[in-house]
């Protein structure tokens, strides 16, 4: 299945607020029944396990409402990890007002100091750049981090495409029937991610499988 990069709605908020927000909500529920919140624990996880650290900034990259990220503080600190998040978003209206330290910026010019953070993470943006720029965004990524980069994302193939179809039902904004199939045909199988994230410079890449077509990946600084 050939790589298709089909814009999504979200992305260029075409949609009202109302429909926004409810693609918002569906995006959470997407990452919760179908494994990216749970992808998104094991890879703090395996950055907690491999460094020692018991306590992590995180900056949040394309975080939407940071339901994710959020979401994985409770499992974490009941293995002892404490998780202080910033989220960032190219859409401002998208940031949460919960508390939250919030940026609105672009993802290929991050407005921080090299290192100011642990861990970079990203869910489901990704595929969102294309090749060039995903690999101009793994290296702002890693300057900006000081440990680790990690992305979470779904894979390319045919029977997720199909999968993905039918479950649209699941879910009750027009902007996620069109974006959710336009994630599959954009997204990139994990050779072709790591044959782009490995010319970031990060010193090692390790990347995994995970529930239902989700893909990890650890760029160690």
């Amino acid at each position: 299945m050939q790589r298709r990069p089909v814009p999504e709605l979200l992305d260029d908020d075409l949609g009202t607020p109302a429909e926004i927000a409810t693609s918002l909500r569906d995006l959470q529920r997407i990452n919760d029944w179908f494994g990216g919140t749970r992808t998104a624990i094991r890879l703090l996880q395996q950055v907690a396990r491999d460094t020692g650290l018991r306590s992590m900034s995180l900056l949040e990259i394309g975080a939407g409402n940071g339901h994710v990220p959020v979401a994985t503080r409770e499992p974490l600190a009941r293995h002892g990890i404490d998780l202080r998040i910033t989220l960032l978003d190219r859409v401002s209206s998208h940031l949460p007002r919960n508390g939250l330290a919030a940026v609105a910026a672009d993802a290929l010019q991050l407005p921080f100091r090299d290192g100011s953070f642990d861990v970079v993470s990203c869910n489901l943006v990704a595929h969102h750049f294309e090749p060039g720029a995903l690999q101009a965004f793994a290296e702002e990524a890693l300057r900006v981090a000081r440990i680790a980069v990690l992305i979470n994302d779904v894979m390319r193939s045919v029977l997720h495409l199909a999968l993905t179809y039918a479950g649209l039902p699941l879910f009750r904004s027009r902007l996620t029937w069109h974006d959710a199939p336009a994630s599959v045909r954009r997204a990139y199988t994990l050779d072709e991610m790591r044959s782009i994230v490995e010319q970031a410079g990060a010193r090692q890449v390790d990347i995994s499988r995970h529930y239902l077509y989700r893909m990890g990946v650890v760029l160690w600084k």
